[in-house]
């Protein structure tokens, strides 16, 4: 099989549009899965700060 042939292969591979999809959809998923898995380390935050009141 030459470089042609696997050419025009992939060519007539590209009908049907689901190709465009899963280019769209595969990235979108991994940054999906990183951000979450991401905010799930991150510990949680407190609601009283520790730092001194402001002096006005």
């Amino acid at each position: 099989m030459t470089t042609v042939d696997t050419a025009a292969r992939v060519v007539m591979m590209h009908q049907g549009g689901w190709d465009e999809i899963a280019l769209f959809t595969g990235p979108v998923a991994i940054i999906g899965l990183l951000i979450f898995l991401a905010r799930r380390q991150v510990p949680p935050a407190d609601d009283e700060e520790d730092e001194d009141p402001p002096v006005s």
